[in-house]
Parts: structure tokens; C-alpha cells; sequence
């Protein structure tokens, strides 16, 4: 069977030309996110998952649970994807579309992992120095893990910048055992 990630991208450059379309990506952004949550509720994938549901039954129910938090757009890529039998993929198209809009966007995520707590302007300063070297708006999350002992780990797409003492102990452990 072929990777879910590789079905649920068309769909996700559907969305994409959509959004891009109406200028609108931060719309659709969010309403794939929460059609992801919906999805990925374990009553509601059960009751997606049940053969007696038809399509239609399928596709009211995620519609009503949505509310008016869908546009016609977005209710209407929801039909294509139960008609499909494709609604479970909507956290892979949720995904796939939010790295499209970041590189259309040039933006990227950072994980930012420090020992201890970092003040605003610790935290501007390092997202400016982030900006400088991937040449991107820099959208940060920021968390405390005491387990590094002192500095931070910063984490950009698949880029990793251990400045960690934990890290450093490592390195030192891994040379001495050499």
C-alpha cells in the first residue's frame, strides 16, 4: 500500500491552489487543523470506520461537528475526500499543507528546547539570529527541558543545533569511550 503522505498529497496541493486562489491560506490552514482534530478523535474515526455509514451520513456528521467553522470551500473539499474515502488523511493534508503555505510563505518552525527559562529578548534574539542564518521568517515554540543542564536545543525543519551541556557531556562520553 502506498505511503499515506504520498495519497494525501494531491490533496493537499489542491487545498493549497484553493487557498493561494482566494488569499486566504491562513483560513484554510486552520480549518484543515481542526478537520484533523475532528478526524483524529477515536469516537469519530470509529463512526467513520463503521461500514454501515454511508458517505453521506459520513460527510454530515464531520459537517456538523465542524459547524460554521468551515467556508463552502472547505465543506465541499470535505465531500471530495469522504466521496473518496479519503477523510482519514486529513492530519496528513492538514501537514502537507502547512509546509506548502510556509515555503510559499518562506517562513519555518522552530522548537526551541532551553534549561531554563528564556526571557522575551532571549528569545528575539535568538529567532533573529535563526531569521539570519535559514533566511526565513521564524515562527518559534518555545519550552524548558532541565534534562539539557544548561543551554538549548533548537530544532528548524530537520536542522538540529545542540548547544546543550547535556549534548556536550555526550560528545565528551562518546570520545573517552573511543
Amino acid at each position: 500500500m502506498a505511503e499515506l503522505s504520498t495519497i494525501a498529497r494531491p490533496y493537499a496541493e489542491a487545498a493549497f491552489e484553493l487557498a493561494r486562489e482566494e488569499s486566504a491560506l491562513g483560513a484554510w490552514s486552520q480549518m484543515l487543523r481542526f478537520g484533523a482534530t475532528i478526524v483524529g478523535d477515536e469516537r469519530v474515526a470509529a463512526a467513520l470506520d463503521n461500514p454501515r455509514l454511508d458517505a453521506s451520513a459520513k460527510e454530515s456528521l464531520l459537517l456538523s461537528i465542524a459547524g460554521d467553522r468551515f467556508d463552502a470551500q472547505a465543506r465541499n473539499f470535505i465531500h471530495v475526500l469522504v466521496a473518496a474515502d479519503r477523510v482519514a488523511l486529513l492530519p496528513q493534508i492538514s501537514a502537507q499543507f502547512d509546509a506548502l503555505k510556509d515555503d510559499a510563505e518562506a517562513t519555518a518552525k522552530a522548537t526551541i528546547e532551553s534549561a531554563f527559562e528564556l526571557t522575551d529578548a532571549q528569545v528575539a534574539e535568538l529567532k533573529a539570529a535563526l531569521e539570519r542564518r535559514f533566511g526565513r521568517k521564524i515562527e518559534a515554540s518555545v519550552s524548558v527541558n532541565p534534562e539539557l543542564i544548561g543551554g538549548a536545543r533548537v530544532t528548524v525543519g530537520d536542522a538540529v543545533i545542540d548547544g546543550s551541556v547535556q549534548a556536550k557531556l555526550d560528545a565528551m562520553s562518546t570520545q573517552l569511550r573511543a
